[in-house]
């Protein structure tokens, strides 16, 4: 089960969508979020894949893609360049918060 933490409601969506403009880049990465919670690992999914389990154009997920990759809220591996990229979602909030909580507990 996908346990939504509350930041990606209260704060990424706002960011993603208002601030950034790029609406397609939050619904990537609430898929590739849920699926990696369902998977218990990377995602290895194609463009055409990924668009037509979002619901968007291929150019748009390309797009969004590397708007998170970029962001660092997504972490994009290939073994060789013709390769289907496998997606790690990444979540720097907790990165952050867990790195003042050692400093705190040092």
């Amino acid at each position: 089960m996908l346990n939504l933490d509350d930041y990606v409601v209260d704060v990424l969506m706002r960011d993603l969508v208002g601030h950034d403009r790029r609406p397609a880049s939050f619904l990537v990465y609430v898929w590739l979020m849920a699926e990696q919670a369902r998977r218990q690992g990377a995602v290895q999914v194609s463009y055409q894949e990924l668009a037509e389990s979002v619901g968007l154009s291929k150019s748009s997920v390309q797009t969004a893609v590397s708007w998170l990759v970029r962001r660092k809220l997504l972490g994009a591996s290939k073994e060789n360049a013709t390769a289907i990229p496998s997606y790690t979602v990444r979540s720097p909030w907790k990165d952050a918060a867990r790195r003042v909580s050692l400093r705190r507990g040092q």
